[in-house]
């Protein structure tokens, strides 16, 4: 599925909702569950997979390894998400400067 920024998206596999708000170019195999996501309005459904059962966090976003993916869960779930076997990471919050 090509990913543009903006993007709502919903997993089939559990409740987790996600927003894409950055996209690398071409296909990307982007998954909650182990199960591929889809556009709002697909009733398909699947099984959550028990080595991606990690769970999403609203309000958290989430990266690839290259940085190049990162999506903002906009609703908490119990699948986790990756892009195809490989899971994404919780994106950090930027430290603050220091005021010495």
């Amino acid at each position: 599925m090509e990913l543009k920024p903006g993007l709502r998206l919903k997993s089939t596999a559990c409740t987790s909702e996600l927003m894409v708000v950055r996209a690398p170019k071409g296909d990307v195999d982007l998954r909650c569950g182990g199960a591929p996501v889809t556009a709002f309005g697909d009733t398909t459904e699947s099984p959550i997979l028990p080595e991606f059962s990690g769970g999403t966090q609203i309000g958290k976003r989430y990266i690839d390894e290259e940085g190049a993916l990162e999506v903002l869960a906009t609703k908490a779930g119990s699948g986790s998400l990756s892009v195809g076997d490989t899971p994404l990471a919780e994106k950090g919050a930027k430290p603050l400067p220091s005021s010495d």
